[in-house]
């Protein structure tokens, strides 16, 4: 048996999404301490901002300073998520690694949260990658374009979503450019079998461009709907550190599925995720002393590590000839 391990890419979106969706706006040295945080638990993949006008987000209006701080770790994937081209020009501007656009699905959602149509949004997706493409080379990585598909898996403006419309705006994504594909279920509406039905249909037009998939836990399905994900081949997950956020068109909905839920999960599959469990459950101080009141969640900060997990990292520490004694 082969000693490595499969990787699976945890992004920490609670900064974004999480911070975006709440009341409360977290003060920009408690951003910096959470960035902090999750690095040292081994985090290397993070959503941190937002660039949209302050006085819609106010939550966001730090998103310079607090990418920057981001960037001061070398080897960590920092990413932004813009509505906009003037956005994605400030992204760029900031120098950060790969930037999401929001592109519902749901032309009622769409018109909601960007005030454009599906098809708008591809227009303005495709002028971004022209952004991206004429900007000037910032080292050696190249800027990542991804569209964050959203509204997959159910609207509660419009409803159901034509499995239909999903591939043709997936195809549209593709060729306006997209570098990535991912799939969100905004609302928290998504079921396993519908995962698996929309991953296969996605792929059907995007290929190896869909990689990513975007969970919220509303109704409690977010790590059925990861472990279906897994299954058709999906590597890479949003999450939320304490399950933080909401959705400002889903009233009651909860935010992304819970990173500590999820990285344990992942861990006990015998995926590697790179992350620390203890480091990062003991991370959550940062969201209870900067946001009092605001709920958070989460089975494993609740009941703590299992001894039987703790034991099984133990054995895979060991050399192998000892790890087999022992099995």
């Amino acid at each position: 048996m082969s000693d490595i391990r499969e990787r699976v890419v945890v992004t920490e979106v609670g900064m974004r999404d999480g911070l975006q969706s709440i009341a409360q706006t977290m003060p920009t040295e408690s951003k910096r301490r959470w960035i902090d945080a999750a690095y040292a638990a081994g985090v290397r993949h993070m959503e941190v901002a937002s660039f949209v006008p302050a006085k819609l987000l106010p939550q966001m209006a730090d998103a310079d300073e607090v990418i920057a701080h981001a960037l001061g770790y070398g080897d960590l994937i920092v990413t932004a998520l813009v509505p906009n081209l003037k956005g994605a020009q400030r992204a760029l501007e900031a120098g950060v690694h790969r930037i999401v656009a929001p592109i519902s699905v749901s032309a009622a959602h769409s018109l909601a949260n960007v005030r454009k149509t599906p098809a708008e949004m591809i227009d303005v997706f495709a002028a971004m990658r022209e952004a991206i493409d004429s900007a000037p080379a910032a080292g050696a990585r190249r800027v990542e374009l991804i569209a964050g598909l959203s509204t997959v898996f159910g609207c509660t403006l419009q409803g159901a979503v034509p499995y239909e419309d999903i591939a043709a705006i997936a195809g549209d994504a593709v060729r306006a450019g997209a570098d990535v594909i991912a799939l969100g279920d905004t609302t928290g509406e998504a079921t396993p079998r519908q995962v698996g039905e929309i991953i296969e249909i996605v792929r059907g037009v995007a290929g190896d461009k869909l990689r990513s998939l975007h969970l919220h836990d509303t109704r409690g399905l977010a790590l059925a709907n990861t472990l279906v994900g897994l299954q058709h081949g999906i590597r890479e997950f949003d999450a939320s550190l304490a399950g933080l956020g909401g959705c400002p068109h889903a009233p009651g909905a909860t935010g992304n599925v819970n990173t500590e839920d999820l990285v344990f999960m992942l861990e006990s599959m015998g995926y590697e995720t790179g992350i620390d469990l203890t480091r990062l459950i003991a991370s959550r101080a940062v969201l209870a002393d900067a946001l009092p009141g605001e709920p958070l969640y989460g089975y494993l900060a609740r009941a703590g590590l299992p001894t039987q997990f703790a034991a099984s990292r133990q054995i895979e520490s060991l050399p192998s000839s000892c790890s087999q004694v022992l099995q």
